[in-house]
């Protein structure tokens, strides 16, 4: 909230520096051009304390960080006090520019809270009242001057009144709208922070469950292993299916080895791997998961390889993704890598005839998936991880084919 109190005094700056102008212009053009007799000396102190003020604060903005609300309602208070130091003395209460009291009030509803919104409204209405009591009366002004003959005092009112309903006009359309805007995308960059606030603490849940569940299942499938190499030993007519269940074993217990291990891995313990080598290792992982699929791979080999940091959730995530496209069309999936200096490219194209729209849109919450059979838990880690890498995921269905085609965009970083 207070970097958009920062933006928003900038604006108020600057608006002042609009306000200034204006004032000086004013000031030459009633003393030489209308002859209308003013206290020169005392409207030049207030307007150059005036420029002294946005001097300084725009001195604060280049040194602050942040600016509170509070801060920012007394800078409201003091153009109303300077405005009415202008009023009082060129005309108090019968000045035409004397409903510019409004654009402070207009400004504190846009940006401020109830209770600063009030205080200046009622600062600026007694501002306005104390000009009925003493002010610096000039006749050009002066209501009583423009009744029943139109004369050049009438004419000078009724210019003001134009200039000061222009003024009012420019600031609140562009200035106070823009204050606005900045408050609206502050709130909206507070929901996201939420919201990946509770993702993270989703995620922290599911990765305690997922540590437990891999101390569980090593010791079954460290089991298993020993039945199946027994087997295997001997003379069994199931020769085949054996050797592909020992590797399913064995990628399994690899799996588990590297949970633990990233797990382990700290931001100062980063593992950097050439890209070739990454996605080679990765796409091995997954045809071994699934020996019955036809997989058409294409590593494009254009760029130069690189030796990048991949963070630990990317593989998973990936082979999340590649396993997703293997189930929906076991019989052929295409799968097309490329890479530049900044980008990592996956397209994963499968041609599935099935009910794929639970692929349509990536769940946000766990346990919530269109997926038959499916609880949404890997869609939702995959998601989380390639958007807390920096990555997007978009999946694109086909309306005369079959299947959908998903492409995910990494960013790479080797520092």
């Amino acid at each position: 909230m207070n970097t958009a109190v920062k933006e928003n005094l900038y604006q108020l700056n600057i608006i002042r520096v609009v306000v200034l102008g204006a004032e000086f212009l004013a000031l030459i053009l009633l003393t030489f051009f209308f002859e209308v007799i003013l206290p020169i000396t005392v409207l030049s102190f207030v307007l150059i304390l005036y420029g002294i003020v946005i001097t300084v604060v725009a001195y604060r903005l280049s040194q602050a960080d942040k600016i509170s609300e509070s801060e920012f309602f007394y800078h409201v208070l003091i153009d109303i006090l300077f405005f009415t130091g202008i009023l009082y003395c060129s005309g108090g209460a019968s000045n035409p520019f004397v409903s510019y009291y409004l654009v402070p009030i207009c400004i504190a509803a846009g940006t401020l809270s109830l209770r600063y919104t009030i205080g200046a409204a009622l600062m600026s209405l007694a501002a306005y009242s104390s000009l009925f009591i003493d002010s610096y009366n000039i006749s050009a002004f002066s209501p009583e001057n423009h009744r029943g003959h139109h004369t050049n005092s009438n004419n000078l009112h009724i210019i003001g009144m134009w200039c000061n309903f222009l003024i009012s006009a420019i600031v609140i359309t562009f200035f106070v709208t823009r204050m606005a805007g900045t408050l609206k995308q502050q709130n909206t960059a507070i929901a996201k922070h939420r919201e990946n606030q509770l993702r993270d603490e989703q995620l922290i849940g599911i990765g305690a469950l997922a540590a437990g569940t891999a101390h569980e299942l090593g010791t079954p499938l460290n089991t298993m292993k020993i039945i199946v190499d027994e087997i295997k030993e001997g003379d069994s007519s199931f020769k085949k299916d054996i050797n592909i269940l020992h590797s399913q074993i064995e990628q399994c217990r690899m799996t588990l080895r590297e949970l633990v291990a990233t797990a382990e891995i700290s931001e100062n313990n980063k593992q950097y791997k050439f890209i070739t080598g990454y996605m080679k290792q990765l796409l091995e992982r997954w045809q071994i998961l699934h020996p019955e699929m036809n997989a058409s791979i294409i590593l494009s080999e254009q760029q130069e390889d690189r030796e990048v940091f991949f963070d630990p959730t990317i593989a998973p995530s990936l082979l999340n993704l590649l396993n997703n496209a293997a189930e929906a069309s076991p019989q052929k999936v295409d799968v097309k890598v490329t890479w530049n200096t900044e980008l990592l490219e996956i397209y994963i194209r499968d041609y599935g005839d099935g009910d794929t729209s639970y692929e349509q849109e990536l769940p946000r919450k766990p346990f919530l998936s269109n997926k038959n059979g499916g609880m949404g838990i890997g869609l939702f880690l995959t998601q989380a991880s390639i958007s807390r890498y920096g990555g997007t995921i978009t999946i694109n269905s086909f309306d005369n084919e079959v299947g959908s085609l998903t492409i995910v965009k990494l960013p790479l970083f080797n520092d």
